[in-house]
């Protein structure tokens, strides 16, 4: 079993940065893939990146590939989502995901094993 609790989100200008992390529980996180995902209002959820079990792989969505970065400190059973650049369409709430198969996060995210309650990031113009 494995729980997950997002932090880090908020408020900021577009242009501005933030930083999510994601703290797991569990002696099993570096067996793991983590990634990140959002849902804006009214949206269905959206992939955003995908970290492998080691941090060797990553993957990102079209929309925050050079603007975002996802890594991971397996010494302290967190992975991070740096955001950059941000802008009013990256508004969602963002959620913490593991799964044994770093490709089920990407392509079959309803087949993924552990969620986080997600944290709001607000993008204000």
């Amino acid at each position: 079993q494995v729980q997950l609790v997002e932090s880090g989100g908020g408020l900021v200008q577009a242009g501005g940065s933030l930083r999510l992390s994601c703290a797991a529980s569990g002696r099993t996180f570096s067996s793991y893939a983590m990634g990140w995902f959002r849902q804006a209002p009214g949206k269905e959820r959206e992939f955003v990146a995908v970290i492998s079990w080691s941090g060797g792989s990553t993957y990102y969505a079209d929309s925050v590939k050079g603007r975002f970065t996802i890594s991971r400190d397996n010494a302290k059973n967190t992975v991070y989502l740096q955001m950059n650049s941000l802008k009013r369409e990256d508004t969602a709430v963002y959620y913490c995901a593991a799964d044994g198969s770093y490709r089920s996060i990407v392509v079959a995210p309803s087949d993924v094993a552990y969620w986080g309650q997600g944290t709001q990031v607000t993008v204000s113009s």
